[in-house]
């Protein structure tokens, strides 16, 4: 594991066309005055004027192009990437596992309260009020800000796919993505699997077994970029009492599974 993309990632002010459009600002600004040691590829998007430094294929930290003076001090002289194609979902000029980064600090700052229920919702784009949520919300919300909506998502896979999704007892596109096990069908489907418990990088999705007595995972968060005792923290909506924050949750709660957007 690579202790340098733990170093906080990337932001200027770019159009990110994602959630809570007025909490951009704060969040581009704290990823825009973090420094980088080192980094050994820069993408250039020239249709959006954009420069993605990478450390292998991590990307670290974006940058408005041509990069000026100061710019070109701190990426320091790495190969270009020209162009090379990397998913951005809402075609904003930010690579979607930065995209899903900046969504999950935007949660950090809404902070929505832990609140379970039922509740009728718009498809697609669909979301409980934002004051609330549940842990498959800050999935949803966070990979939303990329522009992956995983709640026509899953429940596309589930009208094409039903025999794979044996836990849904009725289609419902206003909760099937909201369950854990639902949802871990759909990442095991159609994300990249990491080990379970390895080579943890910012924004990737883990699933937790937080009642070892029952089979399976109950619960599911996204690494974060910040590290306490030598572990990723975990953002996530714990349970009653909680809003969305980081834990530390590895070493002391199970991962049974690990995935990454790509």
């Amino acid at each position: 594991m690579r202790a340098l993309v733990f170093l906080l990632l990337a932001g200027v002010a770019h159009a990110d066309r994602g959630i809570y459009p007025e909490l951009s600002a704060p969040v581009e600004a704290a990823l825009a005055a973090a420094k980088v040691s080192r980094g050994t590829q820069l993408r250039i998007d020239t249709k959006h004027a954009i420069a993605t430094l990478y450390v292998g294929d991590q990307p670290l930290k974006t940058y408005p192009y041509p990069l000026d003076e100061e710019m070109r001090r701190e990426v320091g002289d790495v190969p270009r990437r020209n162009e090379v194609a990397a998913p951005d979902h809402d075609d904003d000029g930010i690579v979607d596992r930065l995209d899903i980064v900046r969504g999950m600090k935007k949660l950090l700052l809404n902070r929505a309260a832990y609140h379970e229920m039922y509740r009728g919702l718009p498809y697609p784009g669909g979301d409980v009020p934002r004051t609330e949520g549940v842990c498959t919300d800050t999935i949803v919300r966070a990979l939303r800000n990329a522009g992956i909506d995983l709640q026509r998502a899953v429940h596309d896979d589930i009208v094409a796919a039903r025999k794979a999704y044996p836990m849904v007892d009725k289609v419902d596109p206003s909760i099937n993505h909201r369950r854990v096990k639902t949802l871990l069908v759909w990442f095991r489907r159609h994300a990249k699997t990491i080990a379970a418990d390895t080579d943890y990088e910012p924004g990737d999705i883990v699933f937790l077994d937080t009642f070892p007595a029952r089979a399976g995972a109950e619960h599911v968060g996204l690494v974060s970029d910040r590290m306490q005792a030598g572990k990723p923290l975990i953002v996530n909506n714990w349970t009653d009492g909680y809003v969305d924050s980081e834990l530390p949750l590895l070493g002391s709660v199970a991962v049974t599974d690990h995935f990454r957007m790509e």
